[in-house]
């Protein structure tokens, strides 16, 4: 029975370690002088000089106004598609109303989705609509987080930096290369990486069975580390595809914060009051554990009254080892509540179990965390 809460105190201890080098990491990015090779040539491309100053009206104007380009460049991937490559099944366009839904929905880092991956979307459109879309929202989160700390240091100036130097910057120097290992370390423990949309297995019995196949290492980095949720495959990190061992499971569990909880050292950071960064991570912490422990002892507890009924003698005894239902057997009841309170805590939406299936408290949980959201917090917005 302590089992579970070692993992979940070894897990934290983690998170905490992880958070001063990711916060520095960070703050470095805020405040650097310096540009590198990679930068000044993307600032010559897009047309901006990066020495330009910005007020809030300035900085808010070029967020949205590079937010609704993409938006509109993901809308017409997704409309497209039909004319696009790497479609050899002949999978349709979405239709206008969910093309608009999907590229509204991922470019705000909201990831909601009306459709199932592995039957709506091409290999083409999950990387050039979603995964795309999936880092311009998490760069946008930092990047604006950036802003936001700038203004509360510089209450007297009107000066908050500027955003295409942020974007930039958080886009080179964090998440794509996060993203490139965490791929590779996805790809070793069993994600499909790759521009085959299926492939034929025999099954046990001697049947054909298709399975769907993709980038979906590429996908999965960028989706926990930027807190975006959504999924390659219709089952979300449920998916042995998404999700294959407890080792994947844990790294999912770990990007998620990471960002998060390196925002509140970077924030004491950038203001010189590093006790108020961690006070900040302390306050989401006590949160977490909490929200953790009610999910956790709900779901080992099982559902008394179900258990008592006695309906179906089979579901009274799976209630008597915990609330089974919904839940994946290789991850269990605590790595399953674990990621539970993670992607709820750091508002991803990415899940690796039926949320529907969880008992009264542990369903109601993480929907509070759903309405507090600052529990860690998304990228950039906790």
């Amino acid at each position: 029975m302590w089992l579970p809460w070692i993992e979940f105190a070894a897990v934290l201890t983690a998170v905490t370690l992880l958070t001063i080098p990711m916060g520095k990491w960070l703050a470095r990015c805020f405040t650097s002088e310096h540009h590198t090779l990679l930068e000044r040539v993307s600032y010559r491309i897009i047309g901006v000089n990066p020495a330009q100053r910005m007020g809030w009206q300035a900085y808010g104007g070029a967020l949205l106004m590079s937010n609704a380009l993409m938006l509109l460049l993901g809308y017409l991937v997704l409309r497209l598609q039909g004319w696009l490559p790497l479609n050899p099944l002949g999978i349709a366009a979405q239709t206008p109303d969910l093309a608009f839904n999907t590229a509204a929905s991922f470019i705000t880092n909201t990831n909601w989705q009306a459709y199932a991956g592995e039957a709506s979307l091409t290999n083409a459109t999950q990387m050039a609509a979603i995964t795309f879309l999936m880092f311009a929202g998490a760069t946008t989160g930092v990047a604006a987080g950036a802003g936001f700390v700038r203004g509360l240091a510089r209450s007297s100036s009107q000066d908050i930096g500027n955003y295409w130097v942020d974007y930039v910057r958080v886009f080179w120097r964090v998440l794509l290369p996060l993203s490139f290992v965490m791929a590779l370390v996805y790809v070793w423990q069993g994600i499909p990486q790759t521009l085959d949309t299926q492939t034929v297995a025999t099954t046990l019995e001697g049947a054909k069975q298709q399975l769907m196949l993709g980038p979906v290492a590429s996908l999965e980095s960028i989706k926990h580390l930027g807190t975006n949720g959504g999924g390659f495959f219709s089952m979300n990190a449920a998916h042995p595809f998404e999700n294959p061992t407890p080792l994947t499971n844990m790294l999912h569990i770990l990007s998620m914060l990471l960002i998060p909880a390196g925002l509140t050292y970077a924030f004491g950071s950038m203001l010189l009051r590093r006790k108020q960064g961690w006070v900040l991570f302390g306050a989401c912490m006590v949160m977490f554990v909490g929200f953790l422990s009610l999910v956790f002892v709900a779901e080992q507890n099982g559902s008394q009254l179900l258990a008592r009924a006695g309906a179906d003698q089979q579901y009274s005894l799976t209630q008597s080892g915990g609330n089974m239902e919904g839940k994946e057997l290789r991850f269990g009841i605590a790595d399953t509540a674990l990621f539970v309170a993670t992607t709820t805590a750091a508002t991803t939406g990415s899940v690796n179990a039926m949320h529907d299936s969880l008992t009264p408290l542990g369903g109601i949980t993480p929907l509070a965390m759903m309405m507090l959201n600052c529990v860690f917090g998304g990228d950039g917005v906790g």
